[in-house]
């Protein structure tokens, strides 16, 4: 999955010179791409997407140069936080195979962790209009919910993958 996400910034993307300064991006083609990204570290894919995702952020909401590092690091904790709470939850249980019990509680979990990443979005939005304004940190928690819908929507379907393998065409 953060393949395809990786792939899809650097495709649509910015043609930074993200993690490595020898590499244009907006003139290589997908498959150079390809190949740059699967030569990259975990740690590096991780560093490249993080900066992919900052910039298109940055140019979506036009943030001011002199707000861009204060927003920057504000941003990358809120997402943080939000990571650290999700964790919380394990999503690996079967919810067939919990008793009635079990599913009560995990389902109690699921509200609780739900307003979890609630309070901190509004904490978060709260500290972000400190340095942008309120309609700039609308216009980010918008366009989070479009990134979040255009990624579901590259998301094998169901449970089982009764297709195999998706091909490439």
């Amino acid at each position: 999955m953060k393949k395809i996400i990786l792939t899809f910034f650097i495709i649509y993307g910015f043609g930074l010179n993200a993690q490595r300064s020898d590499y244009d991006w907006k003139k290589m083609d997908p498959k150079q791409r390809k190949e740059v990204i699967n030569n990259l570290s975990p740690e590096e894919r991780k560093d490249l997407l993080k900066k992919f995702r900052n910039n298109m952020i940055m140019d979506n909401l036009n943030i001011d140069q002199s707000d861009k590092a204060e927003f920057t690091q504000l941003y990358n904790e809120y997402l943080e936080s939000q990571k650290q709470i999700k964790s919380q939850f394990d999503l690996k249980s079967d919810p067939e195979k919990l008793s009635d019990e079990e599913a009560k509680e995990k389902l109690q979990q699921s509200f609780d962790l739900g307003q979890k990443l609630l309070d901190n979005r509004k904490r978060y939005a709260d500290k972000m209009q400190q340095v942008i304004p309120c309609q700039k940190v609308l216009k980010l928690f918008q366009s989070e919910g479009m990134m979040r819908d255009k990624m579901n929507e590259r998301k094998p379907h169901g449970s089982y993958n009764t297709q195999g393998p998706r091909q490439s065409p």
